[in-house]
């Protein structure tokens, strides 16, 4: 049998006032997931092991089985794999956001949704101005980016700047956790600060200032790490040859990493706007060859971090209507039978604008299999799913059961 997971990044929330005290999920019209729901069985998982950062290189790659506190390097190191940075021995990898500072505050992690084409001229900007024999600055997708340091270490204390909007940014910079590490997160913050000097005359922030946009006025490097020692899914599970879909540079990087292939999609935007039908026939044309394959949208992270309840809505209605629903309709005519999971990584809710550590809800549809009794799939109807409660690897190997 062939497996499918469908990814909504941070589609979990928590209830809220405007939704008559529901969650987006519970709120939103999902008739596909619900009916893949009342055909199959479901549950909660726990994404975030015990003494790690809600993040979502955690979550996901938990989602796919690993031993998070055997293989966890960061954030960094998987945009790397994805980018074709090879890490070299005495190398550290590090996101790098373009974000908007104003005054004191750091108003969004993400330069105010920064085209990509805007940021690849910033980075080489960064790169000629700042980067040198010790550091190289990489473009990515939008906000997202990289940096490779040489000669530091990586015992840093970094915040995510999703977690801090509209928040001063100073308590925030880099701290070292250990003494040998303060040379280095000095170094760090000295690329911060010249950043916040150098951007907003590029002429790219000039152009945004004056159509009212954000500037992408500094950078923010965390979540450092070195080259992670990952068994792919075919060493740790016997899974086949297998394929991701994503926009984010992270989670394409956790592919590398598993033995996946990544496959890109014209209009992959990593935004609300993605096209969501372009990853359905991705996906469907993949699974035509492949054994295995990982559907991640990012649309209702991102609604969650902008705290935007309706657009979170909007986001999951078009997760089941353009991509569940055209799925499970072209599979009923296949001979070969699929697995398909759905759930989010984490909760993004939106009163806060940033992920939780909340175990997510999850449905596992195979053909022929005996449902339990959830016909709904939302953060509280599947609490009486048949399993109350997975952890670690148990998601990944009943699902591949």
């Amino acid at each position: 049998m062939k497996t499918l997971i469908i990814l909504g990044d941070g589609m979990a929330d928590e209830p809220i006032a405007e939704l008559g005290g529901q969650t987006p999920l519970q709120y939103a019209r999902t008739p596909h997931m619900d009916r893949l729901a009342a055909a199959g069985v479901t549950g909660r998982l726990k994404t975030v092991a015990d003494g790690f950062h809600p993040g979502s290189e955690v979550a996901n790659m938990s989602v796919l089985g690993y031993d998070l506190p055997t293989v966890y390097e960061g954030r960094g190191v998987l945009e790397a794999a994805s980018m074709n940075v090879d890490l070299q021995p005495g190398e550290i990898a590090m996101r790098c956001n373009l974000v908007c500072v104003e005054g004191d505050l750091l108003k969004n992690h993400s330069a105010g949704h920064i085209t990509t084409g805007e940021a690849e001229e910033l980075m080489a900007y960064l790169d000629e101005r700042l980067g040198s024999d010790r550091v190289k600055f990489y473009p990515g997708v939008s906000y997202r980016h990289l940096l490779v340091l040489k000669r530091g270490d990586k015992h840093l204390l970094c915040t995510p700047p999703h977690d801090i909007p509209l928040q001063p940014f100073a308590p925030y910079l880099v701290r070292a956790e250990r003494p040998e590490a303060e040379e280095t997160a000095a170094f760090l913050n000295e690329l911060i600060l010249r950043s916040q000097e150098i951007l907003p005359a590029h002429p790219v922030n000039q152009k945004r200032a004056r159509e009212g946009k954000d500037m992408a006025n500094s950078i923010w490097p965390w979540s450092p790490g070195e080259r992670p020692a990952m068994q792919t899914l075919h060493e740790l599970y016997g899974i086949g040859r297998g394929s991701v879909i994503s926009a984010v540079d992270l989670i394409r990087g956790i592919g590398v990493y598993a033995g996946l292939k990544v496959i890109e999609v014209e209009g992959a935007t990593g935004l609300y706007d993605t096209n969501y039908e372009g990853k359905a026939a991705a996906a469907l044309e993949a699974l035509r060859t492949d054994d295995f394959v990982y559907l991640h949208v990012e649309a209702s992270d991102e609604a969650g971090h902008e705290g935007d309840v309706q657009l979170k809505v909007r986001t999951i209605e078009n997760l089941d209507s353009r991509i569940v629903g055209p799925v499970v309709e072209a599979l009923r005519t296949w001979n070969e039978p699929v697995a398909i999971a759905v759930l989010p990584d984490h909760p993004t809710p939106c009163a806060i604008r940033t992920h939780t550590a909340e175990p997510v809800p999850f449905l596992i549809y195979k053909p022929g299999m005996e449902p339990d009794a959830v016909t709904r799939f939302d953060e509280i109807s599947v609490r009486a799913g048949r399993y109350p409660l997975l952890e670690k690897n148990q998601f990944i190997k009943e699902l591949l059961r």
